[in-house]
């Protein structure tokens, strides 16, 4: 997950808000790839293209980096979650742009829909939201081992070495922990 550079997420933070480009460049080698599979999976399947999915992302990262003197460091989970709240932020303004303006296309004959139907439509809708309730009911540690394992795609030790756990299998521990009680969230009705 991190780029080759061995400077911390803070010592980057620090230059990027001075104006250091070469620090700006480093935080985006290091967190855009993660938000870019993140980002993918929050699109709506009619909406997902790569180079939508990138702009967006980049377009976050950018605004995120221009006002970096409201953000607190906590953190590298937190400014994971940062990021991930301002791509949010930027997906939710692409859907209501794409839906407000859909695109005008002449449909043929024969021509199958590639996106859900309304039924799969709200039955992931409302799974997802479930899972977006149940995941603000975690602890901020158990919260950021799901969203990097499940959502992000880390591995077990990006996740030991982001969340400053011990070894791997204390990563996979806790993130298996972690699940179990998303899990139990989920199901509560």
């Amino acid at each position: 997950m991190h780029a080759s550079s061995g400077a911390s997420t803070l010592d980057l933070l620090q230059r990027a808000s001075a104006g250091d480009e070469q620090a700006i460049n480093q935080l985006f080698a290091r967190y855009a790839p993660a938000l870019n599979r993140w980002a993918s999976g929050r699109l709506p399947r009619g909406l997902r293209d790569i180079a939508d999915t990138q702009d967006i992302v980049q377009d976050a990262m950018l605004q995120t980096f221009r006002n970096l003197h409201g953000f607190e460091y906590r953190g590298e989970g937190g400014f994971h979650a940062y990021l991930r709240r301002a791509v949010l932020n930027r997906v939710n303004a692409e859907i209501r742009r794409k839906v407000h303006r859909p695109a005008s296309n002449v449909l043929e004959s024969g021509m199958e829909a590639d996106d859900l139907s309304p039924l799969e439509h709200t039955i992931g809708q409302q799974t997802l939201e479930r899972y977006e309730e149940a995941l603000d009911k975690l602890a901020v540690q158990e919260r950021e081992a799901v969203i990097a394992r499940v959502e992000l795609g880390m591995s077990h030790a990006e996740i030991a070495e982001t969340l400053k756990k011990p070894s791997v299998d204390a990563a996979r521990m806790s993130v298996a922990r972690a699940l179990a009680k998303l899990a139990q969230l989920m199901n509560k009705p």
